[in-house]
């Protein structure tokens, strides 16, 4: 979404004026105000497949067949009967309104409809009042909400528990996880079909995004994948089942004391899931001893526990769980602590003993900033029981700390070509060529296309001929070229231009040229894959990339850090003679502190003569 903060600022004024202006207490109204979001954002979806289904049967012939809330679920949308979407509320006349009626109304039907759902939504808007209900309703319908991808009622209910309940919302591991970080997950376990547990599921952003891949590679999620999740939050656990609604998608969601992972498998999926995707709270304390263990699920043996009989870290419970759900050729993809890829003490016979299984697929290290109320870094873990046999040896580590794109001075986020980028790696690790070849070839068709909207003949001409990996570096030198003559003319223009048409003239050319450098920025990804891997060949890249083997792991005290693999990235040679450097430097801090001496000496002999 191209502006998030400007969304959540908009929306949270008007929840907040909901708290401000009802009877309802700061605690009543999170969730009426969610469950706006939800209804608002189900009418987006909704909208988009009914668009879809429409454009498809006026193309078909014969009789037409009647249209199903089937229809809408396998297009990734929620069926709303007619006095459940968002436009029937906003346009209701004044004659008929008894708007916060209609809106429990609206809940209702909606349950009716998805069964999950019972129970789950807010029925209480009648306390609202219809004036204050309406205007809620208004601020709500914004076009953006149809921008937002994957987990918008995640992300936005991430920024209202941070406005909601601050004491929460900062407890270690409770927040959001990043759309991109998700996404990354989904791309290296590749759900295909079969079973997926989430046994720390907050908002269901995991079963959303596996489902959006399942569609996206062609299968249908509705049957080919059974979603399972266990939330000890009551509230996140609503959402979830809402996100998942939202989203055409049903799941198995349980929640309160008997979702607490530590305790409880509650669907009893020990060694019977396909996937596991999750991020856990991290570097939980005070888990009891004696219940954990009863609870079993700790196949590669028991963490230390302190005096009090309590685990002071669960950090390797939620690892040995992840690993244990598993059957035998399935795949976990989570979000750990990095501390946790390097602990000592019992914990590192733990890793050891998960290294020596051959499972531990792929270990990749992010960067700070990713997380939206934490700038904390994280390791995202890759195990997989199904490994070839030639790989059983060998873990991929990638330290992409350095790659990454920043939404702002406290936000990063992989862009969708940097995740295309990460997973080619792990496809050549796996030696899935051929996908790394057809990445090559979208990015072709993507410069190819780019050349359409260039008025340039000569640049057109290169972008438009690109036809291999070969081509991307004039593609961007030509790219580049074009981009700073436009800018060099945009000026020109401006300055010629009158005062009363300068900002416009400006606010104009700044949004071409942006739209141009976004091009050129595709291009500089294709270029980073390439002048690495070529037409598709894996390496180890000091830095970035390597394949270690099980001796190698031994050799770093079975440590699973990418950094302790990778290396560092060869510095560049910038031509300047080191010692020479040095001696200037030391030369002119010398000279510093003369000046600062001698200024020094003025200011005290100033003091001396006021007397002072």
């Amino acid at each position: 979404m191209a502006d998030i903060r400007k969304l959540e600022k908009e929306l949270w004024e008007a929840a907040d004026n909901l708290r401000a202006n009802s009877k309802l207490t700061s605690q009543q109204y999170c969730m009426p105000a969610l469950g706006l979001i939800f209804l608002r954002y189900a009418w987006g979806r909704f909208k988009a497949a009914d668009k879809a289904i429409y454009e498809e049967r006026a193309k078909a012939t014969g009789r037409p067949i009647p249209i199903e809330p089937a229809d809408y679920t396998k297009r990734g949308a929620m069926y709303l009967p007619e006095k459940a979407r968002y436009d029937y509320l906003l346009n209701l006349p004044e004659s008929e309104k008894n708007l916060g009626k209609k809106v429990d109304e609206a809940m209702a039907a909606i349950e009716v409809e998805n069964k999950q759902l019972a129970g789950v939504l807010p029925n209480n808007y009648t306390e609202l009042g219809d004036d204050l209900l309406a205007e809620t309703l208004r601020i709500f319908n914004n076009p953006a909400l149809d921008e937002g991808g994957d987990d918008i009622i995640g992300r936005i209910y991430e920024y209202f528990l941070g406005k909601f309940a601050p004491a929460v919302a900062s407890d270690d591991g409770v927040f959001f996880t990043p759309k991109s970080l998700v996404r990354m997950i989904m791309n290296v376990i590749e759900p295909e079909r079969g079973v997926m547990l989430d046994p720390a599921c907050g908002s269901g952003g995991m079963f959303v995004s596996a489902s959006d891949y399942v569609r996206e590679h062609g299968g249908n999620p509705t049957e080919a994948m059974t979603y399972y999740g266990q939330e000890k939050v009551e509230y996140n656990a609503k959402l979830c089942l809402m996100n998942m609604a939202v989203h055409g998608m049903n799941g198995k969601i349980v929640s309160g004391d008997a979702a607490n992972t530590f305790y409880h498998d509650a669907h009893s999926l020990d060694g019977r899931c396909d996937y596991v995707a999750a991020n856990p709270p991290f570097n939980v304390d005070k888990v009891k001893g004696e219940d954990a263990q009863g609870a079993g699920r700790m196949p590669l043996g028991i963490s230390s526990i302190n005096k009090k009989g309590e685990f002071s870290n669960g950090n390797y419970l939620w690892i040995n769980y992840f690993y244990s759900y598993l059957n035998n050729h399935g795949r976990a993809g989570f979000v750990m602590a990095s501390s946790a890829t390097d602990f000592s003490g019992k914990d590192r016979g733990l890793r050891q003993k998960l290294v020596e299984s051959g499972d531990v697929d792929v270990m990749l290290y992010v960067g700070s900033n990713f997380f939206y109320t934490k700038s904390l870094p994280c390791t995202l873990w890759f195990l997989d029981k199904g490994k070839p046999e030639a790989l059983k040896d060998k873990v991929l580590f990638i330290d992409a700390q350095n790659y990454h794109t920043a939404i702002d001075t406290t936000h990063n986020e992989w862009s969708p070509w940097q995740l295309k980028n990460l997973s080619a790696i792990v496809w050549l690790y796996r030696g899935q060529t051929k996908k790394y070849s057809e990445l090559l070839d979208e990015y072709c068709a993507e410069i190819r296309r780019a050349a359409e909207t260039i008025d340039d003949e000569d640049t057109k001409s290169v972008l438009a001929n690109v036809a291999s990996y070969e081509d991307f570096t004039v593609a961007h030198e030509a790219l580049a070229a074009f981009i700073g003559k436009r800018k060099e003319d945009a000026k020109k223009a401006v300055d010629a231009a009158e005062q009363r048409e300068r900002k416009r003239l400006r606010e104009s050319f700044t949004e071409e040229i942006s739209q141009f450098e976004e091009r050129l920025s595709v291009i500089n990804e294709a270029l980073w894959l390439t002048e690495k891997f070529g037409a598709g060949t894996y390496t180890d890249i000091p830095g970035l990339c390597k394949i270690a083997t099980q001796e190698e792991i031994e050799e770093k005290n079975w440590s699973l850090t990418p950094g302790a693999h990778v290396g560092v990235p060869p510095q560049e040679d910038d031509g300047v003679d080191f010692h020479e450097r040095m001696g200037e430097l030391h030369s002119e801090l010398l000279r510093l502190q003369a000046e600062s001496d001698q200024l020094m000496a003025t200011i005290s002999k100033n003091f001396e003569e006021m007397g002072l």
